[in-house]
């Protein structure tokens, strides 16, 4: 039985094999992305013809992140003009999704940090955009984990509760004009932020939905070795660096099917947070306080992937991971879409972070 672990622990194992180990680390060496702390500076979609000059603001801003610029957004918010249903409201994008991130605010909230829903709702976001790389001719953040039959595959085992919750968002509000993509990706960077320390990231509309299962064999297993990690996500544009900023989603995460007789154990001690003990508890390896998955165990020890590991898990590894997750999971959010020039930024509406 295939399964994932894109990121929030759900699942159940798979024994994989990983030939030609010889020549790993030396392709991984050869495409450059070995040093410590580099980013993936790739264009993705339309971005990737279009002259400067034919660039929206929109599309100049999406070009700047992907290639290095902050994601992380400002403090500026959204004061609705009125009600929902109020022409004035009808008028206004803004104001749509002002109304869709206060309900998953709600729900994604509690005392203690960020709720099952919201740690949901985070992997969603990466299990929607990651059936999807460099060769696929469609796939992608396009919505198709919901409108489709996709849900079913056993790589998505622990996201009906969350799937379901996303369809009623849907359901209610896609009058509006708000499309299943959006509210995917909306619902995990709302996730994201409403988590305690969790990054504010700059978010866009506009994706064009699609009903078609993804493509299958594109997502992760938490019984994978570091190195077949690496070349499954650098045929999605990320580098070493990349996957192990984007694997720290663990930090709120509990996991029901790795190991069924402990389930809810979490990936670190404070899975209500967003912090970077997920980093040093790994590298620690105490896996009877927390459930360490082999997958985020390997790239804790690889080494590609061990300096960068270590960094996050250092003094500073907050400051520092804060900005390399928000620019990773920018990108993820952004797989397969290619009208990013006409995508609108709505960041505004997205809660403060906490």
């Amino acid at each position: 039985m295939k399964i994932s672990i894109l990121f929030a622990s759900i699942l159940t194992p798979r024994a994989l094999g990983y030939p030609g180990m010889g020549s790993t680390m030396a392709d991984i060496e050869s495409r450059g992305d070995f040093s410590l702390g580099s980013r993936s500076t790739e264009l993705l979609g339309d971005l990737k013809t279009l002259n400067n000059q034919d660039l929206t603001s929109q599309g100049s801003a999406i070009k700047s992140i992907l290639q290095g610029g902050s994601a992380i957004a400002d403090s500026n918010t959204f004061n609705p003009p009125g009600k929902l249903t109020s022409n004035a409201c009808k008028k206004s994008v803004l104001c749509i999704w002002y109304y869709i991130v206060q309900d998953m605010k709600s729900t994604f909230t509690d005392s203690s940090g960020c709720t099952d829903l919201g740690r949901g709702a985070i992997r969603q976001g990466f299990h929607d955009a990651a059936t999807w790389n460099k060769s696929s001719a469609y796939g992608g953040a396009d919505g198709s984990l919901l409108l489709s039959d996709e849900l079913d595959r056993s790589d998505n085992l622990g996201l009906q509760e969350i799937g379901s919750q996303t369809k009623t968002w849907y359901n209610k509000y896609k009058s509006y004009g708000i499309g299943m993509a959006d509210l995917i990706q909306t619902a995990a960077m709302t996730a994201t932020v409403c988590c305690p320390g969790g990054p504010r990231i700059r978010l866009f509309i506009g994706r064009k939905d699609d009903s078609r299962a993804g493509p299958t064999g594109l997502l992760p297993s938490q019984a994978q070795d570091a190195p077949a990690l690496i070349n499954l996500f650098a045929a999605k544009t990320f580098t070493s660096n990349d996957l192990v900023a984007l694997v720290g989603a663990h930090t709120a995460a509990t996991q029901k099917y790795v190991d069924p007789s402990r389930s809810g154990a979490p990936q670190d001690t404070t899975p209500s947070v967003w912090d970077t003990d997920f980093y040093s508890q790994t590298i620690a390896g105490d896996n009877k306080t927390i459930l360490i998955f082999h997958s985020d165990k390997s790239i804790s020890d690889y080494s590609a992937t061990k300096n960068q590991f270590k960094t996050f898990a250092g003094s500073n590894g907050k400051s520092l991971w804060s900005p390399a997750y928000a620019q990773a999971y920018f990108r993820m959010s952004l797989l397969g879409v290619n009208n990013l020039n006409n995508l609108t930024e709505i960041t505004q509406v997205l809660p403060l972070p906490r």
